[in-house]
């Protein structure tokens, strides 16, 4: 569900949005920038569904192992 947000900004700022992002766009533009400022996801639920995911587990691993690999061959 959409709301509708009216807010002020200066004069030079309103006429860059138009310029740059265009008109009819502006909104979605400030949205993407805001989202993450503001929206938090419930990342303990994310995580729990990524690790269901089994391929992607086994790469991450086979990942993690070939890094430190890779530090314990580093010269000290």
């Amino acid at each position: 569900m959409q709301k509708k947000l009216t807010i002020t900004v200066d004069e030079e700022v309103y006429k860059g949005l138009h310029k740059v992002i265009g008109r009819g766009k502006i909104s979605k533009f400030v949205e993407g920038l805001v989202r993450a400022h503001v929206v938090r996801p419930n990342l303990e639920a994310e995580y729990a569904r990524m690790a269901q995911d089994r391929q992607r587990e086994q790469e991450a691993s086979e990942w993690a192992e070939a890094a430190i690999g890779d530090i314990a061959n580093e010269a000290g």
